[in-house]
């Protein structure tokens, strides 16, 4: 490859990787939507710039740039957040936001020199270890260090046939999927151009572009009664609220916060259906701060309702600390259900250890929270379980995973308030709903979105969205869910065992090429 073309190949790559997690353009395809055919396309292009490589160093260079294009541009709306909401100076926002995305690429850097180091070009094998190498770089983005997976590969794949996966290796295994068919596709097409990997190996991929073939086709074909892995739990009416108020005056005390006060007690005592959901601190003050009567109105009136109502609210005090919490009063129970928030957002929710400097730069209204412990039990209404989390935990499968221990008590719905006005109406709505819809794959159960300016949705067990309001005003939408009980194999092996099983295919797979190269050597 020309200079300018080892450069160019996985930068164009990283960018078509970002365009299939949520398509950034209003033409040609649907904005906002994931396309997974580019993610496919990105993949390939990748593998063919690592194959062209001529060192190990060359290799991670390249993925390297691949991959801090594909996460700059996914989750450039942090930078709306850090300048538009949090008050950090433009050029510091832009950077930081980059910053993020090159060090996070550091993982797969790694990935593509250990691949390059120790894969059998031409071999199954091959692509094989690619595909295992790059899903535990997505691991380590993941869950090190907090984690932040948001735009890893698989969630580009909820609408294409590569969803067929989801139930059986979650969103992960989806990703090392593509991985091992991107991989596939460039040696077949390094053979049928003639050419020679440098070292003088020439890829024959045969097996390999046979296998990913199959990947791609046989979801089409096998019926997909095949793949229900859950069942009927009983149908419920639901109402889901979007007050949209704007975030530079949800905590505003003389608009923002009086305007939710009255929208949210409003709604909630006139909902008529079995269950309705608020978002991500509808209710933003704390009990003790509300205005007088205020609380005894709500949670009288409620309790009087013979439909279940949940909602956000922080709890606690400057003796006990304070948690990001959702409550929900249910028909016929007196004591209030309660969930605490565990997947703290870092500077946004608590501050790490050396960054409070990084925090003092914004002017955000959130500080150190307590977290709640893992596995909370889920809230119970009549003939339902519902698992309910708050905004970008559902980014976290495999912690939602702890929650099915028991089949006998294992959620028959998930339930997801948030507040995303925090990134405008960029696409990280749209990347959220797609996150949404994975977990609903995974899992078999539908998924309820309650959000302050989208995206809220009713999404079935299926992945498909039921229903959904527009973005940014506030709306009431209505509709019928229909709860789902069992396991999918994904639900089964990710309680009791987390992640894993993926990471010991990769390991064992790693481990095996190294041996093999030595013994070549």
């Amino acid at each position: 490859m020309r200079p300018s073309a080892q450069l160019l190949m996985p930068l164009l790559a990283g960018v078509l990787h970002a365009a299939g997690a949520a398509w950034p353009f209003r033409f040609l395809l649907d904005y906002g939507q994931p396309q997974w055919a580019l993610h496919l396309l990105s993949m390939a292009l990748l593998a063919g710039a690592l194959l062209g490589a001529s060192s190990a160093r060359q290799a991670a260079w390249r993925a390297w740039v691949f991959t801090t294009a594909y996460l700059g541009c996914t989750f450039g709306w942090l930078y709306t957040a850090m300048h538009t909401y949090g008050g950090m100076p433009a050029p510091l926002a832009a950077l930081a936001e980059w910053l993020l995305a090159g060090l996070l690429a550091v993982y797969f850097a790694l990935a593509g020199g250990l691949w390059w180091r120790f894969a059998q070009r031409g071999a199954f094998s091959g692509a094989l270890l690619f595909g295992l190498l790059w899903m535990m770089a997505e691991l380590a983005r993941g869950t090190w260090l907090t984690g932040f997976g948001w735009g890893a590969g698989g969630y580009a794949h909820v609408d294409g046939p590569l969803s067929f996966f989801a139930p059986l290796l979650g969103a992960y295994g989806i990703g090392a999927v593509a991985a091992f068919i991107g991989m596939a596709v460039a040696q077949a097409c390094m053979r049928a151009m003639g050419r020679r990997a440098p070292g003088g190996v020439r890829p024959s991929g045969t097996a390999a572009l046979l296998t990913a073939l199959t990947l791609l086709i046989a979801p089409l074909l096998l019926p997909a009664a095949w793949n229900q892995w859950t069942r009927d739990a009983g149908t419920f009416s639901v109402t889901l609220l979007q007050g949209g108020i704007a975030q530079d005056e949800k905590f505003e005390q003389s608009s923002g916060v009086p305007q939710a006060l009255r929208w949210y007690e409003a709604q909630l005592l006139a909902a008529s259906s079995d269950l309705v959901v608020a978002p991500e601190t509808a209710v933003p003050l704390l009990p003790q701060e509300l205005p007088e009567g205020y609380w005894d109105r709500l949670s009288s009136g409620l309790r009087a309702k013979s439909h279940a109502a949940i909602f956000g609210i922080p709890l606690g005090d400057s003796q006990q600390g304070y948690t990001n919490s959702v409550i929900g009063f249910m028909p016929g129970q007196a004591q209030i259900q309660r969930y605490d928030k565990h997947h703290l957002v870092p500077f946004g929710e608590f501050i790490p250890p050396l960054f409070r400097w990084f925090t003092n730069l914004m002017h955000i209204p959130l500080g150190d929270f307590n977290r709640g412990p893992l596995g909370q039990a889920s809230f119970a209404m009549p003939g339902q379980r519902l698992a309910v989390h708050i905004c970008y935990e559902d980014l976290f499968g495999e912690e939602l995973a702890t929650r099915f221990t028991d089949p006998s008590t294992a959620p028959t719905a998930l339930v997801n308030v948030s507040n995303l006005a925090w990134f405008g109406d960029g696409l990280a709505i749209d990347q959220h709903l797609s996150i949404a819809r994975m977990r609903a794959l995974e899992f078999g159960l539908p998924v309820l979105r309650a959000t302050n300016t989208g995206a809220t949705a009713i999404v079935a067990h299926t992945g498909a969205v039921q229903a959904q309001l527009p973005y940014g005003p506030a709306g009431v939408l209505k509709g019928k869910v229909q709860g789902r009980m069992g396991l999918t194999p994904f639900a089964w092996w990710a309680a009791r065992w987390g992640l894993w099983p993926l990471w010991l295919a990769g390991l064992a797979a790693l481990s095996w090429a190294a041996w093999s190269r030595r013994r070549q050597d």
